[in-house]
């Protein structure tokens, strides 16, 4: 056969190969379903070149974090939302080692933010707790001109931490909370909790919380403060309330939207022994309180641990006695509250 003939016959059985090729392609694997794949692997690519804390790497919960940014299931675990992303985050390597921590929020133009409106009298807040529920802190930090926040930092253990940002961008209407993770050198003790700690030791306060937590429903909890069995009647307002609570989740640290019943007290006027928050908890599981009270001028942080309840049903509560040894699975004194100075308080 002649070499032209050969090629002719050659290039008909290779458009003859495609062309079956194609039409099984088409036929066992849709269109849709592979311009879907295509996407997800977009996204997925996305989340995975997410932010580094200060040259140490984000963990896998950040990368998974950052791809439920958009539509988070697990609110205040995202690096981003709403074009608005928390970057820059760095903080001293090792447990013990003096320095600062940093951030910087950018905006959806990719600039740093540096309009806020402030809320609870602060224009971000800033909570840092390790992955078991450890070693706590609520700060103010303090922001340049060019829109880093920064404030004196030493880490007192080693291991995970999650670091979340609370705040409400100039013009918004309504707030955001980004965070990420970062990773400590050092020996890690894990201490999680071990069960409800509904009464708690601090400063020589007794904190206890009643009410039910029930998941998929707007709780109404109440923290009541005494002193020496003696109710106290002296909070001061701190943060625009009688008290300031924080809930995570347990587990992945989920962050709480807990709201304080009443008007914003006066300067001046005092309340107690009871502050009742509203509180949301997405799901079912394990639940991490922070309280945030003032009395003469210091601010205490008490540490307390929920479960949530069937609708109808209370939840198992802890006696005083295991309150001692159970909270969070520590002391009561591993929880910090500082401002953007760097003072402790409590």
């Amino acid at each position: 056969m002649k070499a032209p003939v050969r090629l002719g016959l050659y290039g008909l059985v290779l458009v003859a190969v495609f062309a079956v090729a194609a039409f099984t392609a088409h036929a066992v694997v849709p269109e849709d379903t592979v311009r879907a794949w295509a996407e997800e692997s977009a996204e997925g690519g996305h989340a995975a070149g997410g932010e580094h804390t200060g040259g140490q790497a984000m963990t896998d919960d950040d990368a998974h974090a950052g791809h439920e940014a958009g539509g988070a299931a697990s609110p205040g675990l995202g690096l981003e939302q709403d074009g608005y992303r928390l970057t820059g985050v760095t903080a001293p390597a090792e447990a013990g080692e003096a320095g600062e921590l940093a951030l910087t929020v950018t905006g959806p133009d990719g600039s740093p933010v540096t309009d806020y409106e402030p809320e609870h009298e602060k224009e971000l807040h800033l909570i840092v707790v390790r992955s078991d529920g450890q070693h706590f802190r609520h700060v103010h930090p303090e922001r340049d001109e060019d829109g880093t926040w920064s404030i004196p930092w030493e880490w007192e253990a080693a291991g995970s931490y999650r670091v979340f940002t609370d705040f409400v961008p100039g013009g918004a209407e309504e707030g955001l909370t980004l965070s990420t993770t970062v990773q400590v050198a050092g020996d890690v003790a894990p201490a999680p909790a071990k069960g409800a700690v509904t009464e708690t030791e601090v400063d020589g306060y007794t904190v206890s919380v009643a009410g039910d937590l029930v998941a998929g429903e707007s709780s109404e909890l109440t923290m009541t403060v005494t002193r020496e069995g003696e109710p106290v009647t002296a909070l001061e307002p701190y943060l625009g309330a009688f008290g300031h609570l924080v809930a995570l989740r347990d587990g992945d640290l989920a962050y709480l939207h807990v709201h304080p019943h009443g008007d914003a007290p006066e300067p001046g006027e005092t309340s107690g022994p009871e502050i009742v928050f509203e509180a949301n908890a997405p799901t079912e599981g394990r639940y991490l309180l922070y309280l945030d009270f003032q009395v003469d001028g210091q601010v205490h942080t008490a540490p307390l641990v929920l479960d949530t309840a069937t609708a109808g049903e209370a939840p198992a509560k802890s006696t005083p006695a295991q309150d001692e040894t159970t909270q969070h699975g520590s002391t009561q004194d591993e929880t910090e509250h500082e401002e953007g100075s760097g003072h402790e308080h409590g």
